[in-house]
């Protein structure tokens, strides 16, 4: 499909792709979408954070006050903040602000903003779902920075009976309220994705503008084709493996966001794709001879962004007896190497997907945003399993409360 910003393509060869389930799944497809576009439509489902019509449990004048915060810290987990990471990591020349994010339990990443930042001058997002995260409270706490009134502290959770919505009452902080129907690998669209997007200088309007976009025509053919044949893979368990190939830094955060998405919504039953995020072409050099020749257990999507930079990269220095650089640029020699590769994986029948991003802006992240949560929504339905629980996690999260009690 290659329509204005966004090229795709799917390359599965069909020695891997059992003919008579491709059928029946292509048969299954319509009723599926139909159900998922009714979620759409329905307030209370998850899905309904992909309507145009969602209402958000903030208003951005009430907002205002913060914008004047030249630094930002997002404290959460998982889906509570890998997708305020993406929208910094690809948007960033966009944003004037600097960005501080606490995803893991490093002592000397909070020592470090301490000894270097006025934190009374830092504006604070403390995000969880569930307002009792353990790893987001013990930054938050750690970070000693609760005052009664303060005017540096935004607390984003469900309103339920929860330390981070007791702790924003007690404190009187600044709290909006997360929808408990939208799970956290599902919300970068809602409060939590749009509330740090807004302070960080982003168009939101343009961030969702163009989410229904796979809907409708060739875009609904291309989500079709995708799911009945990913569906296909993962019900017979020929590949179980799913390598992010990333060939722009800009994509990684997004990429990391795709991985939870992926892993905690199809990871069950004994199915699903284990993703990885290979950065290339510099894993070219250490992890591409197992690619092409290990274990026929992967396929991989091919991410590249054609971006304009204003960067001066062009190799200009004539060197004796090699001139094949002699006037490339950066950018250019990394999309021979892509290309090159893509050459392979045809000559060897080595199935892949391929994500080509022409734009760099809000209206494409938000569609990719929105086509990875359609696709693993129907992918998940199709193979029978729940895209939007998450059980086993819930088991450690029992066991490590007991143990620290």
């Amino acid at each position: 499909m290659n329509r204005n910003n966004l090229f795709t393509r799917n390359n599965i060869q069909k020695k891997y792709l059992n003919q008579n389930s491709i059928k029946k799944l292509t048969k299954e497809f319509n009723k599926i979408f139909d159900k998922t576009q009714k979620d759409i439509n329905s307030p209370k489902k998850t899905l309904n954070v992909l309507n145009k019509k969602f209402t958000f449990n903030f208003k951005t004048k009430d907002l205002q006050k913060f914008k004047e915060f030249k630094n930002i810290a997002v404290v959460g987990m998982g889906g509570s903040i890998l997708g305020s990471e993406a929208i910094n990591n690809f948007l960033g020349k966009k944003i004037k602000k600097r960005l501080y994010f606490f995803d893991n339990l490093d002592p000397k990443k909070i020592s470090n903003l301490k000894k270097t930042k006025n934190l009374n001058k830092v504006l604070f997002l403390i995000i969880s779902k569930s307002g009792n995260t353990i790893e987001t409270l013990s930054n938050f706490l750690t970070l000693n920075i609760i005052k009664k009134n303060s005017k540096n502290i935004i607390v984003i959770s469900e309103k339920k009976n929860n330390l981070l919505v007791s702790l924003s009452k007690k404190f009187n902080l600044f709290y909006v309220q997360h929808k408990d129907y939208i799970g956290g690998r599902y919300s970068v669209l809602s409060e939590v994705g749009i509330v740090p997007a807004y302070l960080m200088g982003i168009n939101i309007r343009n961030l969702r503008s163009d989410i229904q976009i796979f809907l409708k025509g060739k875009e609904k053919l291309f989500l079709k084709e995708s799911v009945v044949q990913l569906a296909s893979l993962l019900n017979f368990k020929k590949i179980n493996n799913l390598i992010f190939l990333n060939y722009s830094p800009a994509l990684e955060k997004f990429l990391f966001w795709c991985q939870q998405l992926i892993a905690e919504s199809l990871g069950k039953k004994g199915k699903g794709f284990l993703p990885t995020i290979s950065n290339v072409p510099k894993d070219h050099h250490s992890l591409l001879q197992l690619y092409l020749e290990g274990p026929k257990d992967k396929i991989f999507h091919i991410f590249s962004l054609e971006e304009k930079s204003k960067e001066s990269t062009k190799i200009t220095k004539k060197i004796k007896g090699n001139n094949i650089l002699n006037g490339q640029t950066l950018s250019s020699i990394r999309n021979a190497q892509k290309n090159a590769l893509i050459n392979v994986f045809k000559k060897n029948k080595i199935p892949f997907r391929e994500f080509k991003i022409k734009a760099n802006n809000e209206q494409v992240l938000g569609k990719l945003f929105s086509y990875f949560m359609l696709e693993t929504v129907i992918i998940g339905r199709l193979i029978k399993v729940d895209p939007f629980d998450q059980p086993a996690v819930e088991q450690v999260k029992v066991y490590t409360k007991k143990l620290l009690s």
